[in-house]
């Protein structure tokens, strides 16, 4: 299980990796094996405006239905349209092809609340 150094966690599961303003969403590796084989990502395209702790969509897999979280505020500016056609993406490399959404981020601040790795494999046990 990968747990990079330079990205901020949820408790929720859900990670950012920020250039600049932007940050860029997805759910763990820890969460990705927990739901199993994805088969589809559902972003809604018309929500644009997100606040801290906002589902941004929902991620299906052939165990369960999720919510995916935002852990900031800010404006959406892209979605992942490879995810419409290869959800497994976010089974086979959660960390980089297989981010969910990117936010121009509204108040960078609120990243101090999130999980460094350390604390994050502590929260799931690892």
């Amino acid at each position: 299980m990968n747990f990079p150094d330079n990205i901020k966690y949820t408790k929720d599961h859900e990670w950012i990796s920020v250039q600049g303003k932007i940050g860029t969403i997805g759910v763990t590796d820890y969460a990705q094996g927990e739901l199993g084989d994805v088969v589809f990502i559902d972003i809604d395209s018309n929500k644009t405006d997100i606040k801290l702790g906002d589902s941004v969509g929902t991620i299906e897999a052939v165990k369960t239905v999720s919510d995916i979280y935002s852990p900031c505020s800010g404006k959406i500016v892209e979605i992942n349209k490879e995810l419409q056609t290869r959800p497994e993406l976010v089974n086979t490399d959660p960390y980089n092809s297989g981010w969910i959404v990117k936010i121009e981020m509204s108040d960078p601040a609120e990243l101090d609340s999130l999980l460094d790795s350390k604390a994050y494999k502590s929260l799931i046990g690892k």
